[in-house]
């Protein structure tokens, strides 16, 4: 790929031309003009040569792929810079691994107030348990250390940390010996988190962004929250992503309950786009914290309810009333109840046209049933789900089966059965819980470990660029057409094929006929596509080196 230019487009003209652009208005395109920030007209090469003379910049593409931006629609953005730039426990594949890892980090951070890390998970380690404090201490040397397992539900800490907690010992979550939980963990984060210099801070937005943008990501959901990351966090990455304009778009959730219109205005102050993201109605399955309608299979209780269905209406109807689009963590089958009985009474007392056209959203939604899968439908409900969770847990041996068995495990995640419902989808990572990688959740939600559940590429792709935008209410954006913001990614792939669950689907659609443009083969163990340059309104966030 070659161009006269190596950087933002800004308010030029721009043909691209010699590749396959991916856009429902011609299925068989290859060329592409754009005009400052929105496309201008898509179509054939041989079309292209009219435009030739008037444009400011010709884009060879050498038969690379174009497509919208993704929308990762479930992020922690400071967290995932952390993880990118700091102690990443992801990869740690034995306890002893983690301790090590944990020395090497120390030793090359000497001047870290508090030591953080990421990602520690027992699940696959040979020696089944975490680390106990004295080992966490020695190898910490005695420092203060925050360590969130990888779900982010639940933390180890050092003797010095929680030395810098009074009253650690007494909160909720707290017991001698185990990862903390609940207001425990939640203080424990906070003083981590709140050690960070602006300067730190600011360093690990931009490495989020930056990656995020060599992934042909456009633009990112931000899940923010007081029992997440302090307003401080939440309004200096909204101001760092719109001062500097060299990356993705930030749109912000604060997940800080409302019940009046003074509320509202609070979290429209903070320049938040919603009142959700982890408003948590329960905990994550890894760390026993979901709310589940009956027991664990591996431990004697049903979770954590963090709200039941009455503040879940109270918040719906405020929000709602004030035109400000509402949303929930939700995992287990308990908490999604409770989110759709709450939902429900508040379109009781606001209207449920009004419900509807707020795209209120649920995060995660882990554990439907066909009940509240209608429910979903009923009230246009949002799910705004990421696809690696099952690639991750899922399967007859993975975290699910052994949290919940192997009969309730394969419930999980069954995207197939809410797009037949006519559910919205918005698909995002939850990074750092997994990591963003748009055209590996993308692979992951249409190989699901369990194929009643899987969907077609293209309906992946759709909830991964559409589905995110529209899920802010940017219905004519994630897509390719005139007139549309001039958002997308160039690749470099193999050949594009059309992928889809049922083969007569997948048959029909490689019809010319049929006019499915196609998408790179995604079959696990094949590459996946490789990001040569991202454009966000027209502007080049990211350039591969050498391409």
């Amino acid at each position: 790929m070659n161009d006269s230019a190596a950087h933002g487009h800004d308010n030029r003209t721009v043909l691209l031309r010699g590749g396959e652009v991916h856009s429902p208005a011609d299925p068989f395109a290859t060329a592409m003009v754009v005009e400052g920030g929105s496309i201008a007209w898509i179509g054939s090469e041989g079309a292209a040569d009219s435009f030739a003379e008037g444009v400011e910049e010709t884009v060879h593409l050498d038969g690379a792929l174009v497509t919208p931006t993704f929308t990762d629609a479930h992020v922690h953005t400071t967290a995932t810079g952390l993880a990118l730039t700091g102690l990443d426990l992801t990869g740690a594949r034995t306890l002893r691994d983690a301790l090590d890892r944990i020395r090497a980090h120390a030793a090359v951070r000497p001047g870290d107030r508090v030591l953080l890390g990421h990602g520690w998970d027992t699940t696959g380690w040979p020696e089944g348990r975490h680390p106990t404090r004295a080992e966490l201490d020695e190898a910490a040397g005695g420092r203060p250390l925050y360590l969130s397992r990888i779900d982010v539900h639940s933390a180890l800490a050092t003797t010095a940390l929680l030395d810098l907690l009074p009253g650690i010992t007494r909160r909720t979550g707290y017991t001698e010996g185990e990862p903390l939980t609940r207001d425990a963990h939640h203080a424990a984060r906070e003083r981590a988190h709140g050690s960070l210099t602006t300067a730190q801070r600011a360093e690990a937005q931009r490495a989020a962004l930056e990656h995020a943008a060599s992934l042909g990501i456009g633009d990112l959901h931000e899940c923010a929250g007081p029992d997440i990351s302090g307003e401080d966090d939440f309004t200096a990455l909204l101001a760092l992503a719109a001062e500097e304009d060299n990356g993705p778009r930030v749109h912000g959730y604060w997940a800080e309950p409302v019940t009046s219109a003074a509320g509202a205005a609070r979290i429209r102050a903070l320049g938040a786009v919603g009142a959700g993201g982890d408003l948590f109605a329960d905990g994550a399955l890894g760390s026993h914290t979901a709310h589940l309608t009956a027991p664990y299979a591996d431990a004697p209780h049903t979770g954590t309810a963090y709200l039941d269905a009455e503040a879940v209406a109270a918040h719906v109807t405020a929000c709602t009333e004030a035109g400000l689009q509402a949303g929930f963590h939700a995992i287990g089958d308990g908490a999604v109840t409770a989110v759709t009985q709450g939902v429900r009474a508040a379109a009781e007392r606001v209207g449920l046209d009004r419900v509807r056209a707020a795209r209120h959203r649920v995060e995660h939604a882990e554990m439907l049933t066909g009940q509240t899968i209608a429910e979903f439908a009923e009230f246009a409900l949002t799910a705004s789900v990421q696809p690696a969770f099952d690639a991750a847990w899922g399967g007859a041996e993975g975290m699910y089966a052994t949290r919940l068995g192997t009969e309730r495990a394969r419930t999980l995640n069954p995207y197939a059965a809410l797009l037949r419902a006519g559910v919205p989808l918005a698909l995002g990572s939850d990074s750092p819980v997994t990591p963003l990688d748009p055209w590996g959740t993308i692979r992951a939600a249409a190989f699901h470990r369990t194929p009643e559940h899987r969907i077609s590429v293209r309906g992946a792709f759709t909830a991964h660029t559409r589905g995110g935008r529209r899920a802010v209410g940017q219905d004519d954006a994630g897509v390719l057409v005139p007139g549309a913001p001039a958002d997308y990614a160039l690749w470099r792939t193999g050949d594009l094929i059309v992928q889809a669950p049922d083969t007569r689907v997948a048959n029909w659609s490689t019809d010319p006929r049929s006019g499915t443009p196609g998408l790179p083969d995604l079959t696990p163990g094949g590459q996946l596509p490789v990001c040569l340059r991202t454009v966000v309104a027209g502007r080049t966030v990211h350039a591969r080196p050498n391409e």
